[in-house]
């Protein structure tokens, strides 16, 4: 457990977050500093290491399939599927993790997905109850830093199971499923102007997408005929695509995040645990795999950690365990989930990395909380 120093502020108790001390003229920072107590050593501070923080305050209710984005002091967790019916619910939880209901989706939809741009937090695309192309949904709703709502041009097409990354002053989304399986991308700029830029090397569905550098990479995936699939394609910040190495293994319903100067692709079906990183040269390495094999898992990032949590074993068992890795791609396996479930959501506001929703033997409001 980390050790916590404050200071008084304005009559108010501030949490020190970072402490520096000059060495040979150079500020470096402090990880750990200890006080005499009886002639041992105790450690009264250390920062900036990754630890379980707790069950936080539910969902409003319980749901899998969302998808979470953060903006200015929020995260926010938005639509998916109650046990009984499409739910367009938007929690937000601010950087000191009390928990709001702002305006709900103007539409209630699950496997949808949400980006973060410039002041926006956006969730686009999802299914609204159905099995035809008529119930893939081009709507997309925007949040700003103040949790009011506003809704930008509509996806070109309407599509579920897309995926969505940022790069430079835009937010993507792409691939996905209407009627068939989609390489359409979508672009919205930091104003919320649409365009549609290169369509993806393959049609795709059930992607991870997770920026690094001057890219946003879109990851694995599966193809029209439900096979998994292992390319992955880069858009740079003038929205041109290329095609970088593809993954180690071709898989779907995978999770993806960043971490420093690294965009990680972890686990997936069929039921791996690898996780390849992706340099700023878009470079490919395979590092240490999660510490069990999951699918339909989530992925966040808070400070200088990047985090897979959750996922199921071919529907079960259901997953509880957290893998994170550092800057320098050092794994370490963190305590679990408090509830073993797949298809929730992951996002970071503030010191936390937030991990809600999803779906054990039922739908779940839990919300567990990383911190640094």
């Amino acid at each position: 457990m980390a050790k916590r120093v404050y200071i008084g502020v304005d009559g108010k108790a501030r949490k020190v977050k970072k402490i520096y001390i000059g060495v040979a003229g150079v500020a470096r920072k402090v990880k750990k500093a200890y006080i005499d107590v009886g002639g041992v050593a105790r450690i009264f501070w250390s920062g900036g290491e990754l630890e379980y923080y707790g069950v936080i305050t539910p969902l409003s209710a319980g749901r899998r399939s969302l998808a979470a984005a953060s903006v200015g002091s929020y995260t926010l967790f938005g639509g998916g599927y109650t046990d009984s019916a499409v739910s367009s619910v938007v929690d937000a939880y601010s950087a000191s993790l009390t928990r709001s209901t702002p305006t709900a989706l103007s539409a209630a939809r699950y496997e949808l997905a949400g980006v973060s741009v410039g002041s926006y937090a956006l969730f686009g695309g999802g299914n609204t109850g159905g099995s035809s192309a008529y119930y893939r949904s081009t709507v997309v709703d925007a949040y700003n830093a103040s949790l009011s709502r506003t809704i930008p041009t509509a996806l070109s097409v309407g599509r579920d199971g897309l995926a969505a990354a940022a790069v430079g002053n835009y937010a993507l989304f792409a691939g996905g499923y209407r009627s068939a399986v989609s390489s359409v991308v979508d672009a919205y700029s930091a104003s919320l102007t649409r365009s549609t830029p290169g369509e993806l090397s393959n049609t795709r569905v059930f992607m991870a997408a997770a920026p690094v550098g001057d890219y946003a990479l879109f990851g694995g995936g599966e193809n029209n005929s439900d096979d998994s699939v292992a390319y992955v394609d880069a858009y740079n910040a003038s929205l041109t695509r290329s095609t970088a190495t593809n993954l180690s293994a071709a898989r779907k319903l995978l999770a993806a995040a960043h971490v420093g100067s690294y965009a990680l692709f972890g686990g997936g079906f069929s039921m791996t645990s690898v996780v390849d990183a992706y340099d700023t040269s878009l470079t490919r390495t395979t590092i240490d795999p999660l510490s069990e094999t999951a699918r339909n898992l989530a992925a966040a990032s808070v400070g200088t950690y990047a985090l897979f949590g959750g996922g199921c074993e071919n529907i079960t068992p259901y997953r509880s365990a957290v893998t994170a890795y550092n800057a320098s791609l050092t794994r370490t396996i963190m305590t679990d989930l408090s509830e073993a479930r797949y298809d929730l959501a992951a996002a970071s506001v503030g010191d936390y990395a937030l991990f809600g929703g999803g779906r054990g033997d039922s739908a779940s409001a839990v919300v567990d909380a990383y911190t640094i």
